[in-house]
């Protein structure tokens, strides 16, 4: 049988391959996996009075979502399962994925549950769960909590079933206030465009800025639960450059569907990617005393140009798979405090437990209050020319076993010497195999990237 997590939860499209059924199901098995596992994880804060935490002999359950239309009944089925499994659910309604992980560790629930597809398009959503302390599964963890699913229980009864209670507008008020609590610098002065993706933080987002001093102008902040990620947010920044450059502002930010990822954009709209934003936030903690052993932990896909900055500012990389769970599970490891990807999930360990968009908008923009223009902050990261091709259609199961697609990429990296390099790879959430390529040139760079997009073609057509 496949296994049903990917590298971010349960994904795929809404009410087709991500059910009520299924929804239903992985309730009752994660509120039987994690009510087992109660008490392993005990470094966390105490909850905050007044709020419903575990009752003495159930879990305590934490749900939460994005902004699209399925996540309603994908929620309640959620609930509705955990709660016949015995666990008391508190749903905290449309928040970020962060905001969720924060409430989970500050409630000392059980569990969390994030219902969302991310940057998706708005047909697809995703279940994904947090463990006590707001961090993501380990696989092992999932897996389990997929073998349960076959297996059969003693459903409680009487007083001894799950509550559902709804969260009437504090979780949100709690997340802003730990989010402030995070820098000491004002934004006044600053005019920063926030794009909101229609997405789950069309209300933190802007909020949390305002209530830092910013002058904020919101954008695609009105989600219907039909129009998250459509043609805006951190996978579409156009029209955040658009109208960075036609209000004036200082910098902009773009948010993805669950806002655990942040990209920007300077006063003259040109992009400042995870990359960058990671490398000015690295060379600033470091010259604070702040960067833990001087690290900061990247997956493979940043671009060459951040490690060469980070080299030469005298901060180690240490790199790891692709995803954001793999880069936490390096930094609470070895003990460090920043790292992140490209696509700009960041996470700030000392304030958060996952990528969280919002916190890195707001580092930025007290970065920005403190230093200057966030071009001339952001040009010592000099970005190699990066192809990324992604080929559907194929067997991405083959992609790491096919000896003449090795030979080939083997051949191309020879080619490419120290100016460049590959990396080829199945999508962990979509049926896609990526093929990357940097270079000392775009024109070299995709002149490889094509050969090799040929090659998987080839090679793994189905």
């Amino acid at each position: 049988m496949a296994r049903i997590f990917g590298t971010d939860g349960v994904r795929g499209l809404a009410n087709r391959d991500v059910t009520p059924e299924l929804a239903l199901g992985l309730g009752v098995a994660a509120a039987h996996v994690l009510a087992s596992h109660r008490g392993e994880d005990e470094d966390i804060s105490a909850p905050h009075p007044g709020h419903l935490t575990a009752h003495d002999d159930r879990p305590l359950a934490l749900i939460g979502r994005d902004s699209r239309a399925s996540g309603e009944f994908l929620s309640a089925a959620l609930a509705a399962g955990m709660a016949s499994a015995g666990a008391d659910v508190v749903d905290v309604g449309v928040l970020p994925t962060p905001a969720i992980a924060h409430l989970t560790a500050v409630r000392r629930a059980d569990v969390g549950v994030v219902v969302s597809a991310s940057h998706n398009p708005m047909a697809d959503n995703g279940i994904k769960f947090l463990a006590r302390g707001g961090h993501k599964l380990a696989d092992s963890v999932e897996d389990e909590i997929a073998a349960r699913m076959a297996d059969p229980w003693q459903r409680p009864i009487g007083p001894d079933v799950g509550r559902l209670a709804r969260d009437a507008g504090g979780a949100g008020h709690e997340y802003v206030e730990h989010l402030l609590a995070s820098t000491n610098t004002s934004l006044k002065g600053l005019r920063i465009v926030v794009d909101c993706a229609n997405g789950a933080a069309s209300q933190v987002g802007p909020e949390t800025l305002r209530a830092a001093g910013a002058d904020v102008v919101a954008i695609n902040a009105s989600p219907d639960g039909r129009n998250i990620n459509e043609k805006c947010g951190s996978t579409h920044p156009e029209q955040l450059q658009a109208t960075v450059v036609a209000s004036g502002a200082d910098l902009g930010v773009a948010f993805d569907g669950d806002a655990d990822r942040c990209l920007a954009v300077d006063s003259t709209g040109a992009l400042v990617d995870g990359d960058q934003i990671m490398g000015l936030m690295a060379r600033m903690m470091h010259r604070a005393g702040t960067l833990a052993h001087d690290t900061l932990v990247v997956t493979v896909m940043s671009n060459l140009g951040l490690l060469q900055a980070m080299r030469a500012e005298g901060i180690a990389i240490e790199q790891t798979g692709v995803g954001d769970r793999y880069v936490l599970e390096r930094m609470r490891q070895g003990g460090f405090n920043l790292g992140g990807e490209q696509s700009g999930h960041i996470i700030f360990s000392d304030h958060a437990t996952t990528g969280d968009g919002t916190l890195t908008a707001l580092q930025l923009a007290a970065l920005v209050a403190n230093e200057g223009d966030l071009g001339e902050l952001a040009s010592f990261v000099r970005r190699l020319p990066q192809v990324l091709i992604n080929v559907g259609g194929v067997d991405r199961t083959r992609a790491g076993s096919d000896q003449a697609l090795a030979e080939a990429v083997a051949s191309a990296e020879a080619d490419l010497g120290e100016s460049g390099r590959v990396l080829l790879r199945p999508s962990g959430t979509e049926p896609l195999v990526r093929v990357m390529v940097e270079a000392d040139t775009a024109r070299r760079a995709t002149r490889v990237a094509e050969s090799l997009a040929e090659v998987v073609r080839a090679r793994l057509a189905l």
